[in-house]
């Protein structure tokens, strides 16, 4: 028997970074479906963000709803370019009053955890990553930020070692942490020296058709940015001389179209129709980044497409390597994020004519384990036993004063 909705309690807050017309990636994702899942349990969440540019945009999941903000939404550009006013954020995420909630929900991967709360209200955070820039993949961030090259490179060290002490200490207030894999999990040991449960994100697997035919062309899909590492994969498909399909667009489009050889084709941004059909026919999809996640790998595997990717991070939790054996294998996984490492497996993958080896429909079984139905169940299962215990804590703490050992006689 299905839970009383009445476990839950009425006011729920679920905070995010933002809500903008240009970000509508994984993190936002997970807000649906969290926003999704407590509608459908009559608790209507209480929404607030830094900024909201959706509400009042016609034909948005967020049209009508009431969204608490920060002062940074009434600051120039603070809609459009929140991220400008970084060194603010912290501060700005503090100001947001969410005092009437009994259950305050954050979705962060920077300072949306940062809201405050009372000891009588329980805060569950899913972290989606601890800041990159700010704490592991700060070297190569300044190494590649125009500003720093401008001189400024000293007061943005400084400004990022500001936000990793607000960052740890902001994570000491959050009661309950959720992980979206078990690497952003260790990552959340290492930096905030704080334990976090595994809970992948949700992925839209019923998008795609598995059982199409395939041809000979492998698939590359992502953001152009700096840290997916495309240009590994483009230089690889070089040296190899096999067909590359890669789609996306970001700052790094114009040196990797400068980089691609003959064999390798950039298609910049495609329809979500187009992204299907080439995840439901690619020979593989081809993945170099070091993802806390990574969704796109399982929506190619949900597109029946097996994943050679970098053996490192979220991949972990996703991709059954084939060097472990064939039988339930969804991909290939390369040890070092390096053009010979990958070179090496796509070389493996085609002498062995391992795509024939594998099994469509079973990959697409494996990627079933991730549709948002899965989320929503083991995510309220959690939230209703972090709510459970937090009520338990909070009858203790109002128990008896006569208990306590510092008015015994």
């Amino acid at each position: 028997m299905a839970p009383a909705k009445e476990d839950l309690p009425q006011r729920i807050a679920l905070a995010h970074e933002w809500f903008t017309p240009r970000s509508t990636g994984g993190a936002e994702l997970v807000v649906q479906a969290i926003d999704a899942l407590l509608c459908e349990l009559d608790r209507t969440p209480q929404l607030a963000a830094l900024v909201d540019g959706e509400s009042s945009r016609s034909g948005s999941w967020l049209s009508g709803r009431n969204i608490r903000t920060s002062p940074i939404q009434q600051l120039p550009w603070g809609i459009s370019h929140v991220q400008q006013y970084l060194p603010l954020l912290p501060l700005a995420i503090e100001q947001i009053d969410l005092g009437d909630a009994e259950l305050v929900i954050s979705s962060s991967h920077l300072v949306a955890k940062g809201v405050l709360t009372a000891p009588d209200q329980l805060h569950l955070s899913y972290v989606h990553t601890p800041v990159r820039y700010a704490w592991d993949q700060m070297h190569a961030y300044l190494s590649r930020s125009a500003l720093a090259r401008r001189g400024v490179g000293p007061l943005i060290r400084w400004q990022l070692h500001a936000l990793r002490q607000w960052d740890q200490l902001s994570a000491k207030r959050v009661d309950h942490l959720l992980a979206n894999s078990r690497f952003t999990a260790r990552r959340i040991q290492k930096f905030w020296g704080c334990q976090a449960q595994v809970l992948h994100p949700p992925v839209a697997v019923e998008r795609f058709r598995w059982d199409a035919p395939r041809d000979d062309i492998y698939l590359c899909l992502c953001r152009l940015v700096p840290y997916k590492r495309v240009d590994l994969v483009v230089e690889a498909f070089n040296r190899l001389g096999m067909p590359l399909v890669v789609v996306g667009d970001g700052p790094e489009r114009q040196r990797l179209e400068a980089l691609a050889g003959p064999t390798v084709t950039l298609l910049g941004r495609q329809s979500q129709e187009q992204v299907e059909a080439l995840m439901s026919s690619c020979r593989a999809f081809v993945y170099a980044g070091l993802e806390d996640f990574g969704i796109a790998p399982v929506e190619a595997m949900a597109a029946g497409a097996p994943v050679i990717g970098l053996g490192r991070g979220g991949l972990l939790d996703t991709v059954r390597c084939a060097t472990t054996g064939l039988e339930q294998a969804t991909g290939v996984l390369f040890p070092q994020q390096s053009v010979r490492s990958l070179v090496e497996a796509v070389s493996w993958f085609e002498q062995k004519r391992i795509w024939r080896q594998l099994d469509a429909a079973a990959i697409r079984q494996w990627a079933e384990r991730f549709r948002p139905e899965a989320f929503k169940a083991r995510f309220e299962a959690t939230l209703r036993q972090a709510w459970t215990a937090h009520q338990s804590r909070c009858a203790v703490a109002a128990s008896d004063p006569a208990g306590m050992p510092a008015l015994q006689l």
